[in-house]
């Protein structure tokens, strides 16, 4: 592939990572953050890429910022932040696609935790987008022999696979902290599974999407790895630790907090179904222990498995 200029917004683990990928492979990448040396507007000058790991709450802020600046008019925009905006609850993809609408936007999600691919391990992703060829180009720029890149066409399926997992993980943390064994964390991530296709499907997801990489791939990495920060979360507060406690200590933001408050309001909005997210926002604002939030999950009416 040709030599080509990618901006990375956002000098975190995920966002660093991402820039040495492409670096690795031979194109000219330019690294930003608030914190750094490089100025906006000369980090996105004559930018073929621009790729967005800045947290949830950045988004829309860069987003605009950028608007006012001269960019590339081909550009290609990429999201690679898992969340949802609390005033609006629409996705980081969305975001960018409202601020550049005539600009194609692609979302990059898959089980990938960055730790592993800082030391070289194999790994896959997928790059989504209604622009094909956006999407082939984003896969040929960060593909490599230890970072396969699938394309998929359902944008909003693959984006929401990585953004609702995160509550998930929480969960399971919770799970795991508690120390109540593998039938019961099975339990838990298929019935988790399900509801995060109900949700999706609400969404205007495909439901085969969230069998993909993207879906039941990122929840597998996620809910069973320390390395998760919202792993890390659930399994804290079964051990006992606040929450305040444990997101000062974490390395990077646990966007499924947010998430879990966000999908909530979504719920009620739309009338979805949603126990474990319910259980998970309960635990998360104090109302109910570890322990209380999986009994009650337990003991909810009994019903055919579909």
């Amino acid at each position: 592939m040709r030599q080509i200029t990618i901006t990375i917004l956002g000098a975190g683990a995920w966002g660093t990572i991402l820039a040495k990928l492409a670096a690795a492979n031979g194109h000219n990448v330019r690294l930003w953050s608030r914190s750094g040396s490089i100025g906006l507007e000369e980090a996105i000058d004559s930018a073929e890429i621009v790729l967005s790991a800045v947290s949830m709450k950045g988004v829309r802020a860069v987003a605009t910022e950028i608007k006012l600046l001269p960019i590339y008019s081909r550009a290609i925009f990429v999201s690679a932040t898992k969340g949802l905006e609390p005033s609006t609850t629409l996705t980081p993809a969305q975001i960018w696609q409202a601020v550049f609408p005539t600009h194609p936007v692609v979302i990059l999600c898959g089980p990938n935790l960055s730790k592993e691919i800082e030391q070289n391990l194999p790994a896959a992703t997928v790059v989504a987008s209604n622009d094909i060829g956006a999407a082939q180009i984003v896969q040929g720029a960060f593909s490599s022999s230890r970072f396969r890149v699938y394309t998929n066409f359902d944008p909003v399926g693959v984006e929401l696979g990585g953004i609702l997992k995160n509550v998930m993980a929480i969960a399971a943390g919770a799970c795991d902290g508690l120390q109540l064994g593998t039938n019961a964390k099975a339990a838990l991530l298929t019935r988790g599974l399900t509801e995060i296709v109900r949700i999706g499907n609400s969404w205007g997801a495909k439901t085969e999407t969230f069998y993909g990489l993207s879906g039941l791939g990122d929840l597998l990495a996620t809910c069973n790895s320390p390395l998760s920060r919202n792993y890390q979360v659930g399994y804290s507060l079964a051990q006992g630790k606040t929450l305040a406690a444990t997101l000062a200590s974490l390395e990077g933001t646990a966007e499924g907090v947010n998430t879990a408050k966000v999908l909530m309001q979504r719920a009620q909005q739309h009338n979805i179904s949603v126990p474990i997210t319910a259980q998970v926002h309960r635990l998360l604002t104090g109302k109910v222990t570890p322990r209380q939030a999986l009994e009650e999950l337990m003991l909810r009416d009994i019903k055919p498995e579909i």
